[in-house]
C-alpha cells in the first residue's frame, strides 16, 4: 500500500493533474490500522469468553485494516479509469501502479482467508517479495540459518576446482535437475565419468539413469539401506570419491564471498546473468591462483641456481 500510494502521487505529478495531495496522510492511516492488528495477540486465558472476546477484537481490527486498504485501492482504480488507462507500456509509472494494486488485492485476499476464514494458505499462493516476485522461501536445515529468501543455485565442480556447470533452480528440487545437469555437462566435457552428489539428489530413477551416463555414480541413498546398497556404499572407490565431495563446499563459499551471497540486480533474467558472471569470475580467480602458484614454484627453483652461479 505504501508503494502504491507513493506511485499514485508520482503519476499525478507526471501528468500534471491534481489529486492524491494527502498521500502521506493516507499512508499513515494504513500504517495506523496495520499497527493495531500487530498489537493484538491471541489470548492465553483459560476462560472461553475472554478468548472469544480477544478473537473478535482481532477480527474487527483486521476487517478495519482491510477496509481501509480496499477503499484506497478502489480510489486508485477509479483514478486510472478517469485517465483512460486500461493498457500501459511496461516500465511506466502506471504499469508499476497497476502491479502494486494487483499485489494489494492479492494480499487482502490472503489475509481475509487466513485470519477471518481460518484457512491455511498453500505455500504456492504466498508472495515473499514485492519487487522480485520469483523469490522463494528456502529452508536448508542449517544451524543458525533457518530460512533464506532467493533461489537455490546448483553447481558442478571439477576435481581441480573449476565450476563446470551451474543451474538456477526455480520451482524445482535437487532430484529433478540432476539428470539434465549431468547430460549437459557431458555434452561439454565428454570425459566426465565420475560424479558425486548429496543425498538430496537421490531417487530410484536417478540412480538408474545416471548409472547409464557415468562409469561411477556416487549418490548416497536416503533412509534405511538394504544389505546390497550398504555394501556398495562401503566400497573403497565409493568412499574415496565421497570424501572428495566436501571440496565443493569450498567452491560454494568462494562464490558467496565474492558477491553471490546477494544479487543487486533486479529481475529473474538479471539474476541468472549475475550468477553466470559470478561463476566465470570464480573460474578466472581459480585460474589466476594456479598461474601464481606455478610462477612462485618457478622462482623457487631459480633461486638455488643463482646462488650457485
Amino acid at each position: 500500500m505504501r508503494c502504491a500510494l507513493r506511485t499514485m502521487k508520482q503519476c499525478c505529478k507526471a501528468r500534471k493533474v491534481k489529486g492524491w495531495r494527502q498521500w502521506q496522510y493516507n499512508t499513515r492511516q494504513v500504517k495506523r490500522a496495520f499497527r493495531k492488528t500487530q498489537k493484538l495477540k491471541h489470548s492465553t486465558s483459560k476462560k472461553p469468553e475472554q478468548r472469544e472476546q480477544r478473537q473478535q477484537a482481532i477480527q474487527t481490527a483486521y476487517e478495519a485494516y482491510l477496509n481501509v486498504c480496499g477503499q484506497y485501492l478502489n480510489r486508485m482504480e477509479a483514478t486510472l479509469q478517469d485517465w483512460g488507462v486500461t493498457e500501459v507500456i511496461i516500465g511506466t509509472a502506471e504499469a508499476s501502479l497497476q502491479g502494486f494494486i494487483q499485489y494489494g488485492r492479492k494480499q487482502i485476499d490472503l489475509i481475509r482467508r487466513r485470519v477471518l476464514e481460518g484457512e491455511k494458505i498453500p505455500h504456492a499462493d504466498k508472495l515473499f517479495s514485492l519487487f522480485e516476485p520469483y523469490t522463494e522461501w528456502l529452508s536448508k536445515g542449517k544451524a543458525g540459518v533457518p530460512v533464506e529468501l532467493g533461489l537455490n543455485v546448483c553447481v558442478m565442480e571439477s576435481s581441480s576446482g573449476f565450476i563446470l556447470h551451474h543451474k538456477v533452480m526455480q520451482h524445482c528440487t535437487d532430484s529433478e535437475i540432476v539428470v539434465d545437469m549431468v547430460m549437459e555437462a557431458k555434452t561439454r566435457f565428454p570425459l566426465l565419468s565420475v560424479c558425486s552428489f548429496d543425498k538430496g539428489f537421490h531417487s530410484p530413477d536417478n540412480q538408474k539413469i545416471l548409472a547409464e551416463l557415468l562409469d561411477q555414480v556416487v549418490l548416497p541413498c536416503k533412509g534405511k539401506l538394504s544389505k546390497a546398497r550398504r555394501d556398495a556404499e562401503n566400497d573403497s572407490d565409493f568412499v574415496q570419491a565421497r570424501r572428495q565431495h566436501s571440496a565443493v563446499e569450498s567452491g560454494i563459499n568462494a562464490l558467496e564471498v565474492h558477491g553471490l551471497d546477494r544479487c543487486p540486480d533486479r529481475g529473474l533474467d538479471h539474476f541468472k546473468r549475475y550468477v553466470a558472471l559470478a561463476v566465470v569470475g570464480r573460474n578466472l580467480q581459480k585460474l589466476g591462483a594456479i598461474l601464481q602458484s606455478q610462477a612462485l614454484k618457478k622462482l623457487q627453483r631459480q633461486e638455488p641456481r643463482q646462488r650457485t652461479a
